[in-house]
C-alpha cells in the first residue's frame, strides 16, 4: 500500500499535484476537511461530536480526526493507497497516524513538501481570490497569516518525517508537469526502497 503525505502552503499547487498523483497511482484522497464535512452530513457519531464542538467554537480534537481517518481506511480496504491532505499538521498527529496505520499493516511511504516563497504565494492567492470568491484569498493579511501558520506547523512535522528518512522538499515553482515528475521520482524511489527491504531482511536471516 502506497501512503503519501503531500504538504504545501496555500497557493503552492498542492491541490493540482494531488489530483495528478491520485490519477497516476490510483490513490484515495483523504482530506480531513472533506472527511469532517462528510461525517457531519451523514450524521455519524463522530460527525455529530465534531459538529457540537465546532458549533461551540472549539477545535476538533485529534482523536476525532483519527477516528474519521480510521473509518475511511476501513471503507477503502482494497485501495492501492492514500494521499493525506491537511493531516498530520503536528508531531502528535503524525505519531497517532503512524500508530493507526500500523494497525492496518501499513505505513507512510514519504512526505513531500512543495516549497514556494511567501511573495509568490501572496501573488498567486490574490489572483485566485479574484475568481474563487473565497474571502481568505482576497485579504493579504489573512494570506500571510495562513502562510506563517503553515510554515510553523510544517517545520515540526518535517522534522518528524526527516528522522524517518521520509521527508523531501521540492521547489513548487515551475511547470506543473515538471514538478509532477519530480514528485513521482521521489515517490518511486521510496517504493523501490520499500520493495527491497523484505528481500534484504530475508537474506540477513539466511546468512
Amino acid at each position: 500500500m502506497l501512503n503519501i503525505v503531500l504538504f504545501g502552503p496555500p497557493g503552492a499547487g498542492k491541490g493540482t499535484q494531488s489530483q495528478k498523483l491520485i490519477a497516476h497511482y490510483h490513490l484515495v484522497h483523504l482530506s480531513t476537511g472533506d472527511l469532517l464535512r462528510a461525517q457531519i452530513a451523514q450524521g455519524t457519531e463522530l460527525g455529530l461530536r465534531a459538529k457540537k464542538l465546532m458549533d461551540e467554537g472549539l477545535l476538533v480534537p485529534d482523536e476525532v480526526v483519527i477516528g474519521m481517518i480510521d473509518s475511511a481506511l476501513n471503507d477503502n480496504k482494497t485501495a492501492a493507497g492514500f494521499i493525506f491532505d491537511g493531516f498530520p499538521r503536528t508531531v502528535p498527529q503524525a505519531e497517532r497516524l503512524d500508530q493507526l496505520l500500523a494497525q492496518h499493516q501499513a505505513t507512510i511511504g514519504c512526505m513531500v513538501a512543495l516549497e514556494v516563497g511567501e511573495e509568490e504565494l501572496v501573488t498567486r492567492l490574490l489572483e485566485r481570490g479574484k475568481t474563487s470568491n473565497r474571502p481568505d484569498d482576497q485579504d493579504e493579511t489573512k494570506i500571510r497569516r495562513r502562510v506563517t501558520v503553515y510554515n510553523t506547523e510544517t517545520a515540526q512535522v518535517a522534522g518528524y518525517y526527516a528522522a524517518q528518512h521520509k521527508f523531501h522538499a521540492l521547489n513548487g515553482i515551475g511547470a506543473i508537469d515538471d514538478i509532477f515528475g519530480q514528485v513521482c521520482a521521489v515517490i518511486d524511489q521510496h517504493r523501490a526502497a520499500a520493495d527491497e527491504t523484505p528481500a534484504a531482511a530475508t537474506q540477513e536471516v539466511k546468512a
